[in-house]
């Protein structure tokens, strides 16, 4: 008890239903981000495009994060983190109900346009909701307190993934890739309009999800703490954090971090599909298959985030972010040499190791900034572009099919590597700190 007190208790103010609420919205768009993981190979199936092609996805998506991370800070900072929030809850369901009538045209760039203004929304949220738990309590417990918080991320990340498993992949028309190449004309659309009605049915419920939340937090009272100036000083306050260097090399391991995130999870897809393969399961048997190892490897990176937030009690943050990222670069380099199981397992195990290291970083990059975290979020949240710059790096070299003798799949995976070796170098010098 005097544990949850320490964190959610603070000069006489409780916080804990602030909290929940506040946590409610990171496993929101938690779902979001990993519901459209997998997205990218289901769009490459639907419209017959290319691995690169369907990243498009990815950059839209977290390209949506980069556009509006500074524009949700002033926003923030002029009104209020409440306000910022259901700006953000506003956003995500308009963005998922575009997915309507981005379906009845039957192109795949409305899509991208729905993607980026839902993004915009998870933009809004990040930059509020992260900051905001940091200030619902002592600073001591700031970082604890934050990975608290970011644990029920993943629990959205398994529901979005499950979704996108059972009510997507499995649902969609069975058809190969090499199959729907090969149809005319009018076979090719009326096979992409039934999958498209598939695939923005769950867009359109967690819409309403979403607006349902919206109401809940605007009736409820919250805490203004972080509120008190609405001074906008952008260049100045920029200026003044990125000359901390716990701060500048935060944003760019947080850059790095998110790319080698999301490449590891959306490209297991395409990982496992090429090595069930070659064990004789047809294509879509094989797609369903490496979702179950993707949501697996969610569930230990939930379990992971709850005991290494336990660990925080009594190891230095720098040095267990350090740790992690070493044993995350040797399993990524099994991935890399394995061809068979082993690769996958490698891959599943990259997950555990991840974890911490989102929350982590933002909470040593943040910390000591005060008001000033508000636009110190922005920048961090603005490095998500890591999330669209790297996973098209990585689709292209996937696209080359082999390089040499070797599965250019399995050597795609030299970019997360490097990832996970940046993060490694921030937190040997933060555990000096």
């Amino acid at each position: 008890m005097k544990e949850n007190q320490s964190l959610l208790r603070f000069n006489g103010i409780n916080y804990l239903v602030p909290f929940i609420l506040i946590t409610s919205c990171f496993a929101l768009w938690g779902f979001a981000n990993d519901i459209t993981n997998p997205m990218v190979k289901a769009f490459s199936k639907i419209f017959r495009m290319s691995v690169t092609d369907g990243t498009l996805v990815q950059v839209a998506f977290y390209g949506g994060y980069f556009a509006m991370a500074f524009p949700a800070a002033m926003f923030i900072r002029r009104f209020s983190y409440k306000a910022g929030v259901l700006t953000g809850l506003g956003l995500y369901a308009v963005g998922a109900f575009l997915f309507y009538p981005a379906m009845l045209t039957g192109s795949y760039y409305p899509f991208l346009i729905a993607y980026f203004i839902l993004t915009c929304g998870l933009s809004f949220l990040e930059t509020s909701c992260n900051p905001y738990i940091l200030a619902m309590g002592s600073e001591e417990t700031a970082t604890r307190r934050l990975n608290m918080a970011q644990s029920f991320n993943p629990v959205g990340s398994l529901m979005g993934m499950w979704v996108a498993m059972t009510f997507i992949q499995a649902k969609l028309n069975p058809l190969e890739t090499e199959a729907r190449a090969a149809l005319s004309d009018a076979e090719f659309e009326a096979i992409r309009d039934a999958d498209l009605m598939v695939l923005i049915t769950p867009y359109l419920i967690i819409g309403v999800v979403v607006l349902l939340m919206f109401a809940v937090i605007a009736m409820m009272r919250m805490p203004h703490n972080g509120d008190e100036s609405h001074d906008i000083r952008f260049f100045s306050t920029l200026k003044r954090i990125f000359s901390i260097s716990r701060y500048r090399e935060g944003v760019i391991a947080q850059f790095f971090y998110v790319g080698a995130q999301i490449m590891c999870w959306t490209f297991i897809i395409q990982y496992g599909t090429r090595v069930f393969m070659l064990e004789g399961m047809d294509e879509k048997t094989a797609e369903v298959l490496s979702q179950k190892y993707n949501i697996i490897a969610m569930v230990i990176f939930c379990c992971s985030r709850f005991v290494c937030t336990y660990l925080l009690r009594y190891v230095n943050a720098g040095k267990l972010l350090a740790v992690l990222a070493i044993a995350a670069a040797i399993l990524t380099a099994g991935v890399i040499l394995f061809q068979d199981r082993m690769g996958i397992y490698c891959l599943v195990g990259v997950s555990a190791c991840m974890s911490l290291m989102f929350p982590t970083i933002y909470g040593i990059a943040l910390n000591g900034l005060g008001e000033d975290a508000k636009f110190g979020a922005a920048g961090l949240i603005m490095a998500i572009l890591g999330g669209s710059v790297l996973p098209p790096l990585q689709a292209s070299i996937i696209d080359c099919g082999t390089i040499g003798n070797f599965p250019a799949v399995n050597l795609s995976f030299t970019l997360p590597l490097i990832c996970f070796l940046v993060i490694i170098v921030y937190g040997l010098r933060r555990a000096r700190d």
